[in-house]
């Protein structure tokens, strides 16, 4: 059993863990700047952000006498590399070059139930009828909200390129928690983040290098740039892990409902976006299905067996 106490420090940490990674998308466009007014290149944030990531990681895992993982470990670990290192930050970043952070933050609140979505599908769980309808109702709100604004900006009825970027950015940051959280139970929560970027370093930092600008940079989007690879690719994870391991998975991953406003929130002192009463609305309706989604996440039942049948159970973060 968990002390009250642990479970107020992993509370706390989770919601520390979830403001790191909302603050995510301002500081993206932030570095990348728009299309107007394009400063860092999606290419240079995507891979610059993992190369100092995965400096950090390297120091940590020598610091900490980390073990290799055994050779099982190496393809789920690739998987993570694959959708956290390069499909989620590179979508996310050219997206973020046409719409504004809010608007990302209403598609992007999705990702917790996606994540169960794509669980089911790679783990082969049964999940309850009324998951895949909130799934459905949640879809469709992002695509009415997506060709509302589209229709709004003068775009006509359809939706924005963009969408597509961030729906893709979406799918691929979920099947990247999917295959990394099938290696978490034996190589620890935090050493799971740090071999997935020290594993991309023969890749992320030679690009890096040959991506560099030469062209002036503001300051404030090299600060974008600095925060997404300390704290949304390393720090954030630290405590995001550590605080599912004291407070409980279930009970902590509830605070990642306040991504999306916490998102919205810090746009406006950081971009200069106003508070917009129908993004809220909307972020609000999309998180009110994750909600109930997450309650129907769980398995479907299936026929009973002996008592003495073991049954595995599988935990992934989302």
């Amino acid at each position: 059993m968990k002390n009250i106490k642990d479970e107020t420090l992993g509370m706390w940490l989770g919601v520390v863990g979830v403001a790191m990674f909302a603050i995510t998308l301002p500081m993206t466009r932030l570095a990348t700047g728009s299309q107007d007014a394009p400063q860092l290149s999606p290419w240079f944030v995507t891979l610059g952000r993992a190369a100092l990531a995965g400096v950090l990681s390297a120091v940590f895992l020598l610091v900490t006498r980390s073990p290799r993982p055994a050779l099982h470990q190496w393809k789920p670990l690739g998987m993570a590399v694959l959708g956290n290192v390069i499909g989620y930050p590179l979508l996310l970043a050219y997206a973020l070059r046409v719409v504004t952070a809010s608007h990302a933050a209403v598609v992007t609140a999705l990702l917790p139930l996606v994540t169960a979505a794509v669980a089911a599908w790679v783990l082969h769980q049964r999940a309850r009828l009324g998951f895949w309808l909130c799934a459905i109702a949640g879809s469709l709100l992002v695509v009415v909200f997506s060709v509302l604004r589209a229709s709004q900006g003068g775009h006509g009825f359809g939706f924005e390129w963009a969408d597509l970027l961030l729906v893709g950015a979406v799918v691929a940051a979920s099947l990247g928690y999917i295959y990394g959280a099938q290696v978490t139970p034996s190589l620890g929560a935090e050493r799971v983040i740090c071999w997935v970027c020290v594993m991309a370093l023969p890749v992320t930092l030679p690009a890096t290098l040959a991506l560099w600008p030469t062209q002036p940079i503001a300051t404030t989007s090299w600060l974008g740039f600095v925060y997404v690879g300390m704290f949304s690719m390393w720090i954030g994870f630290f405590a995001w892990y550590r605080g599912l391991a004291l407070g409980g998975a279930l009970r902590v991953s509830q605070t990642q409902l306040l991504q999306p406003f916490l998102s919205i929130l810090a746009s406006i002192p950081i971009l200069g976006e106003p508070l917009d009463v129908v993004t809220l609305a909307f972020a609000a309706a999309v998180v009110a299905t994750v909600v109930i989604g997450k309650q129907l996440s769980q398995p479907a039942p299936a026929p009973a067996r002996g008592r003495h049948d073991k049954r595995a159970h599988v935990v992934y973060r989302d």
